[in-house]
């Protein structure tokens, strides 16, 4: 008697191993190819050019090495140079300060749109991502537009004596943090509005209850509750905001290096292809080892994970 073929039934149908391996290959094999075409392999490409060294004309030569390492630590023929690590540095004070003025500005934004009818809030939203419409090129050629000499906002700025009268208000630090804002808000608004929807106000209505002020009940019952939205927001804005290039060298004037500004020199005009990789890869290494800190924060204290 001729046994029955094996395999698990699914969807009414029993499928082989064979089978099954064929049907994944179908549904999720594009995206597969396509996530390891364009992804892991120049992942892969600049991690292996991190190890070579640069020849004397820019060239890649298979000398295996980590002095690209040790050169981005500070440390060369020459003795110590903070430029790199003070680079990170900036970086990483960009990075959660971009994060913390977006925060302070995307929890009023938030709350307003979450109170408002349900007819208005998707005309809210959509006016939150409008900047989205625009290339970030255009955006940030259109703050150096409004912060130029003799602009509206530069002759409010001169008028309060933050600036010498005719001059404009960028390049700049203050320059650079408002495109940072522009640019990020959104990645912070929509997942903070999110938590906002989901709040539950009877929690606030018993704090109040039982005598907590306004600070207090924001404190207890409101922020626990949004902090999902708030952490997600964070590293949205954070993670991006750190390596950003266009902002800092339009608005900055190019004069700080940042870690994107460090990345584009080096396979531009150094031509020095494998420093510039350890670089990148440094800067994921930092940005992946914040990230499995924070999941194993919230799993230890027995909390949700985003990540």
């Amino acid at each position: 008697m001729d046994k029955p073929p094996q395999g698990e039934v699914k969807f009414g149908e029993r499928l082989t191993q064979l089978g099954q391996i064929g049907r994944s290959m179908l549904t999720s094999g594009p995206g597969i190819a396509w996530v390891t075409m364009f992804l892991l392999a120049p992942l892969v490409a600049i991690f292996v050019i991190s190890f070579l060294t640069r020849g004397d004309y820019g060239e890649l030569e298979r000398t295996f090495t980590w002095e690209n390492y040790v050169r981005f630590a500070g440390f060369s023929e020459f003795g110590y140079d903070p430029l790199y690590p003070q680079i990170i540095l900036r970086s990483v004070i960009l990075g959660l300060g971009t994060a913390a003025l977006c925060l302070l500005a995307a929890f009023p934004l938030a709350f307003f749109i979450a109170g408002l009818p349900a007819r208005h809030k998707q005309l809210a939203l959509t006016l939150v991502i409008i900047p989205f419409w625009t290339n970030l090129l255009i955006r940030t050629y259109a703050w150096q537009i409004l912060l130029a000499p003799n602009s509206l906002l530069a002759n409010i700025a001169a008028g309060w004596g933050l600036i010498e009268p005719g001059h404009a208000l960028y390049p700049s630090t203050f320059a650079v943090y408002i495109g940072m804002v522009c640019d990020y808000l959104p990645f912070l608004v929509l997942p903070l509005y999110a938590s906002v929807e989901k709040i539950d106000w009877s929690i606030a209505e018993a704090a109040a209850d039982l005598g907590a002020d306004k600070a207090r009940v924001f404190w207890h019952a409101i922020l626990p509750q949004v902090m999902p939205g708030v952490v997600a927001g964070i590293i949205l804005v954070g993670i991006p905001a750190m390596g950003q290039f266009v902002i800092p060298d339009l608005l900055g004037g190019g004069k700080t290096q940042m870690l994107g500004n460090a990345i584009a020199q080096q396979f531009g005009a150094s031509r020095d292809w494998p420093f510039g990789s350890a670089i990148a890869c440094l800067g994921m290494a930092m940005v992946m080892v914040g990230l499995w800190w924070y999941a194993r924060s919230q799993q230890g204290k027995g909390g949700e994970s985003i990540i």
